[in-house]
């Protein structure tokens, strides 16, 4: 199930955060600042797991997020990640589906993104729904270092069923 995302879910995502890009990762203040920044969007999948399936106390298992900035005629992807337990199994892709979705309703032509150039799982998801790539940005992720494609897709145009070779 994707749903918008809520306070009570940072915990969850900056662990998600700390296993998927390490040094990299995003903290508990960031994930709540970008949360709450001006026009964000950003949504999860959790578990399908009823909540009186639950043993007491815990939470619905966020088995993935992501988000995007909009604010004028191009929408950034500014996050996408799957916990590695469930990789693979088109989470990533319903994700961007439906952040695609929602920046085409609130007026967004065009995505744009940033991907490590080493991550072919996501830039494999990410040109099954039609995003082409644009530009390079050098030594982009820090601190490794590591270069980053720019990527962008006209949210217009037909994009992929969904399924994709790998999930980020």
């Amino acid at each position: 199930m994707i749903r918008a995302v809520q306070e009570s879910d940072i915990r969850q995502i900056v662990s998600i955060e700390a296993r998927l890009f390490g040094k990299g990762a995003w903290t508990y203040a960031m994930v709540r600042q970008e949360l709450n920044a001006p026009a964000r969007t950003y949504l999860v999948d959790v578990a399908d797991s009823l909540a009186a399936d639950l043993p007491d106390g815990e939470e619905r298992r966020i088995r993935g997020y992501g988000g995007f900035w909009y604010d004028g005629d191009d929408a950034e992807l500014m996050t996408i990640g799957v916990d590695a337990p469930y990789q693979r199994q088109g989470i990533g892709s319903a994700i961007l589906e439906a952040l695609l979705t929602q920046a085409a309703t609130q007026g967004a032509r065009r995505m744009l993104l940033e991907v490590r150039v080493d991550n072919d799982a996501a830039i494999s998801m990410y040109e099954a729904f039609g995003f082409a790539r644009i530009g390079l940005r050098r030594r982009y992720y820090q601190p490794e270092g590591v270069d980053a494609y720019t990527m962008a897709v006209d949210i217009g145009q037909s994009r992929g069923s969904g399924e994709s070779k790998g999930d980020e």
